[in-house]
């Protein structure tokens, strides 16, 4: 097979193990909050990557820790954000929410790291907002916390995203991946002794008390969430490594006829023409902004 080839291939089945992941994720909606999810999850994750560190360890240069902590922490609160919505929304509307994080680059990109933002990009950015519109019809009774959550996970998978492109040259793949997962871990830690405490009603939709699981099928969810979500993140780093990033990006979008797929299994409505052409709006927004 040619470079090309194994680097679509890879992210087919990486989007396709993501999506399993959100099923999963979405399963246990009932057993545990977004919060806890999220920390098994990336628990899962370090255990991998301490095993490959400790197999091949790392030989990057580094010597900029705070914008490898920033990436954490902005991958975490993305993560983290997802996971909410998927508990909350439709799984389709989740996903779609969260692929708007091409938009988000290009901003801030434009600001932050001075790349020009042409007259196509520009238009691609109205045009897929336009489509996070019809998804959450804010003249509608549709909208609510979790869409405008979904999109500020969005927000930030796209900061994580610029970070890397800042520290990718003094960090390997693993490193970068590590601060994630630790962060990952170590925030739903602070938030699960705070919530021991005191919770305001506010925010208990973020913070709650950490209760272990007892039964064996949120146990097999929760292998199931560590494991897919893991190997997907190996061969979102093999598709990109195989291929033109362009390309593979393009691929991404399969996840969210997949997760509409499963969502509408595990019992979400069907989408409506409006929330269609908002999803379609949105992915001819990213492929424009990824080859523009």
């Amino acid at each position: 097979m040619s470079g090309i080839d194994k680097g679509v291939l890879f992210m087919f089945f990486s989007v396709l193990l993501s999506a399993m992941t959100g099923a999963a994720a979405k399963m246990l909606t009932d057993d545990m909050s977004a919060l806890e999810i999220v920390f098994f999850r990336n628990l899962f994750g370090i255990i991998f990557i301490f095993i490959t560190l400790r197999h091949t360890p790392s030989t990057s240069k580094g010597g900029k820790p705070l914008l490898l902590f920033y990436r954490g922490l902005f991958g975490f609160a993305a993560v983290f954000l997802f996971f909410y919505t998927i508990t909350t929304i439709p799984l389709g509307e989740a996903v779609t929410l969260n692929k708007t994080s091409p938009l988000f680059v290009a901003i801030l990109a434009f600001f932050l790291l001075g790349e020009k933002l042409s007259i196509k990009g520009v238009a691609a950015l109205f045009l897929g907002f336009f489509g996070v519109l019809l998804i959450t019809k804010p003249l509608g009774i549709s909208i609510g916390l979790a869409h405008f959550l979904g999109l500020l996970g969005g927000f930030f998978a796209a900061a994580a995203y610029t970070t890397i492109r800042k520290i990718k040259d003094v960090y390997d793949s693993r490193s970068i991946v590590m601060s994630f997962m630790s962060v990952g871990v170590g925030a739903p830690i602070v938030m699960f002794m705070i919530a021991s405490f005191y919770v305001p009603q506010s925010l208990e939709f973020i913070i709650s008390p950490f209760t272990m699981p007892t039964s064996y099928k949120v146990w097999g969810l929760l292998f199931v969430i560590g494991i897919t979500a893991t190997i997907s993140q190996w061969l979102l780093t093999l598709a990109f490594s195989s291929s033109n990033a362009g390309i593979v990006g393009i691929v991404s979008y399969t996840s969210i006829p997949f997760a509409i797929f499963f969502g509408v299994l595990l019992g979400d409505n069907i989408p409506d023409i409006l929330t269609f052409i908002g999803i379609a709006l949105i992915v001819l927004s990213g492929l424009m902004v990824k080859k523009g």
